[in-house]
């Protein structure tokens, strides 16, 4: 006799179907007419489902080695299981107990990224502080650029999957597939912008300068009263542009001059408010993973988010200049976070 054919996809949904309105396998089997045994043995299949996973037994660890392994691993964090044993000369453990060991004492976090401050930075920070520290800061404005590429930072589409569920797709594409270059600003309760620097243009002194005679005097320091212009200090940091002669010349002609243009000290962008309000933004527009397929609907996307940032929101993170000021003083110049 020759082997029959398995049970097709088509077969197998039927079977489950006719089961469901109370068919006995005998049934099935004339209905599909297929042998009895094999219905059968599809069915006990089914019902015995998948064999659950007998975990082994771990390698022990005596407490003199695991004290070993926590010092190792606070020396190492971002070592892998296999160097933190090794430094510590335990071998033959596999990988699934060190892991198991490890979890006990530590959790996986990604490394804090932070600008380099060296002695000289932290000087400077410290002098800045001093500066200003009786300054009214609800008469600063603080201002910065962002740049939104269409796949947002790395790391950030996770979530949870279910069981026997597949993981989303997501495009990959060379420099996050492009993207666009934000400024704005804020000053006590108030978001000046966002405005989008025109795609294909490197800010340079020129550019720069064109840039906020566009957008921000035009769009927005010309309607200001007098006295508001009086009294506001433009913050900006030290990037190339912001800091060469020509456009230290051309914010004078502006009258933005001496003590109306804030210094700002090296490698310092946590005691930059604004920097919180991008991650406000940055979390809103690429919140479950979002991707975009145009530059035009990323920047709508910001426009839409900076909309939803209310006063009290701006208001909470220009106020919070004087406690990072303290902290400094307090971290002899170190790095505070945001």
């Amino acid at each position: 006799m020759g082997q029959k054919k398995d049970l097709t996809g088509s077969e197998k949904s039927k079977i489950v179907r006719y089961l469901a309105e109370g068919c006995s396998s005998l049934k099935i089997a004339k209905l599909l007419k297929r042998d009895h045994r094999t219905i059968k043995r599809f069915i006990q299949n089914s019902q015995q489902g998948r064999k659950k996973r007998v975990e082994k037994p771990r390698r022990k660890i005596t407490a003199h080695e695991l004290r070993k392994v926590k010092r190792a691993a606070a020396k190492m964090p971002l070592a892998t299981s296999l160097a933190i044993f090794q430094s510590c000369n335990i071998t033959g453990v596999p990988k699934s107990t060190r892991c198991a060991i490890l979890r006990d004492m530590a959790k996986v976090r990604k490394a804090e990224r932070r600008p380099p401050l060296n002695k000289t930075h932290k000087l400077k920070r410290q002098d800045w502080v001093k500066k200003y520290l009786k300054t009214d800061f609800s008469k600063v404005l603080w201002t910065d650029e962002m740049r939104v590429s269409l796949d947002g930072p790395d790391g950030w589409a996770r979530g949870w999957i279910g069981k026997g569920q597949r993981a989303p797709v997501r495009l990959r594409r060379q420099q996050g597939g492009g993207g666009v270059l934000v400024w704005a600003g804020i000053t006590k309760d108030e978001l000046v912008g966002p405005f989008r620097v025109e795609d294909g243009v490197k800010l340079n002194s020129q550019s720069y300068c064109q840039f906020l005679e566009d957008t921000f005097f035009k769009q927005w320091y010309r309607k200001k009263s007098a006295s508001f212009k009086k009294n506001m200090i433009f913050m900006q940091d030290n990037a190339p542009s912001h800091t060469s002669k020509y456009s230290t010349a051309w914010l004078a002609r502006k009258g933005i001059k001496e003590e109306k243009l804030m210094t700002w000290p090296p490698c310092s962008p946590d005691l930059n408010p604004i920097e919180n309000l991008w991650s406000i933004i940055k979390c809103e527009i690429y919140k479950e993973g979002k991707q975009y397929t145009s530059l035009n609907s990323v920047w709508e996307a910001v426009v839409a988010a900076a909309r939803n940032v209310d006063g009290e929101q701006i208001k909470t993170l220009t106020e919070s200049m004087d406690g990072r000021l303290l902290s400094v003083l307090a971290k002899k110049g170190g790095y505070i976070g945001r």
